[in-house]
């Protein structure tokens, strides 16, 4: 079992200035796995990407990543172990070209995707290239945020609402993209408002409530669990 962990988060507290917003987060992801944080807005799920990337104020508890402790890195440094983030508002830089986006963070580590190949996985891309950042559509954005670490060599994947306000032919596109990764090895944490998008992707899902993880649930139980789910979380 120690083996196949590719993160661990264990007793997880994280800060924004005085606000107490993670209250002690424990969950574990397999390598090759694609797990999903669930909860209502506000219950610290996108914290907790952001606190495993290093982007809270302070942390205490236990991050290890691949076998590393990672809980007093600084951001880059977790990124060099291999962790690609794709924020919420998506980052993409309006003065500069889809290409110039996609070409501009650092690898991280060998096995990156080439351009071509993410115009392969990606042809909206391609034919929007030489568009200018802000003169693409909210699914054209995202999909690029999504381009964009998978050509760093990142190996874990932290999604923050990625199918957000998007059409419902993105969205579906975009899950035949996570699938195709999982088939490659990727290691993936999403954290979704959309239960019906996260449901048929997540190996496992926890629910989180008040900066704590308070069930797991697997995919196999998703039927019985059915009712706690409505009422945990409203879907």
């Amino acid at each position: 079992m120690q083996s196949t962990e590719y993160l661990r988060v264990s007793s997880l507290h994280a800060f924004y200035g005085e606000s107490h917003v993670l209250h002690g987060m424990d969950f574990t992801v397999r390598r090759g796995e694609c797990v999903s944080l669930l909860g209502r807005n506000g219950a610290g799920r996108t914290t907790t990407l952001r606190a495993i990337m290093g982007l809270t104020g302070k942390r205490t508890g236990s991050i290890m990543i691949n076998g590393r402790e990672a809980v007093n890195l600084a951001p880059h440094k977790i990124a060099q172990l291999g962790v690609g983030y794709c924020p919420e508002e998506r980052g993409i830089y309006s003065s500069l070209t889809c290409e110039e986006n996609l070409m501009l963070p650092p690898k991280v580590g060998s096995g990156g995707m080439s351009v071509e190949e993410l115009y392969e996985m990606f042809p909206n891309l391609k034919e929007r290239r030489h568009s200018q950042g802000t003169k693409m559509s909210g699914g054209e954005q995202q999909m690029l945020a999504m381009a964009r670490i998978l050509r760093t060599g990142a190996r874990l994947l932290l999604l923050d609402e990625i199918s957000e306000g998007l059409a419902p032919v993105i969205v579906q596109k975009l899950a035949e993209i996570i699938q195709t990764l999982k088939q490659r090895g990727y290691t993936i944490v999403l954290v979704e408002q959309n239960f019906r998008f996260a449901a048929p992707l997540a190996d496992r899902m926890f629910i989180v409530e008040h900066g704590q993880v308070v069930a797991e649930i697997a995919q196999h139980e998703l039927q019985e669990k059915q009712a706690f789910l409505q009422e945990t979380l409203g879907v």
